[in-house]
């Protein structure tokens, strides 16, 4: 087993390093934002990771209080795992800072093909505003191309879901993207329109304000 790395500086940034800084670590939470995963999701989203490692990093992200791992009971009885609501306050914003620096870098998605992970980080979360989620209180659910993400909105910031969600959206992946990124007002707009939201009209208005998605 590889040693971690460790800077042996007692510097701010350098004490995120050494929790963050190492290999597939970030991505392992990026996978973890969108809600529960078993050993198996995370293997299969981040192919060429050794299974060991895997299993170091996420042992590595628990003791660090970052990461939650529970054993469901049966008939389900599997093991997942999820942020833990100290992983959304602490590590969510590294996450949106690193994809708000990696955005201008990615491959022109346009009409094609787009994941649905890239469509719920760059085309939803990343427009969350938390000034704009005032007063929202609510579990939210997304359905991507047959992908289910679920997180809430809770005094102002980003948390695990609580509860049946208030708000369920349905979209492509392509969709949302072009509705954030679209190289034209019209071909957001109409990427927008293609967005089903599905809740209370007051509650679907706020999800809408919070997360710069109105027509």
């Amino acid at each position: 087993m590889a040693s971690r790395r460790n800077y042996n500086q007692n510097c701010p940034i350098a004490r995120g390093l050494d929790v963050l800084g190492e290999r597939w670590t970030l991505l392992i939470l990026r996978e973890l934002v969108g809600g529960a995963r078993r050993y198996g999701d995370l293997r299969d989203a981040l192919p060429g990771i050794a299974t060991n490692l895997l299993a170091e990093r996420l042992k590595e992200l628990q003791e660090a209080g970052l990461v939650d791992r529970t054993d469901l009971p049966a008939p389900i009885g599997r093991t997942v795992y999820t942020l833990s609501d100290m992983g959304w306050q602490r590590v969510l914003p590294v996450l949106r800072s690193v994809a708000l620096f990696g955005l201008d870098r990615l491959d022109p998605i346009g009409d094609g093909p787009a994941s649905p992970l890239n469509g719920f980080l760059a085309g939803f979360l990343l427009g969350f505003d938390s000034g704009g989620a005032a007063g929202l209180e609510a579990t939210i659910r997304i359905e991507i191309d047959g992908r289910r993400f679920e997180f809430a909105v809770t005094q102002g910031r980003l948390a695990g879901a609580r509860g049946e969600p208030a708000v369920t959206i349905i979209a492509s992946a392509v969709d949302l993207v072009t509705a954030r990124l679209g190289s034209s007002d019209a071909k957001r707009r109409a990427a927008l329109r293609r967005v089903t939201f599905d809740g209370e009209p007051e509650t679907v208005e706020a999800v809408r304000q919070a997360f710069a998605l109105r027509a």
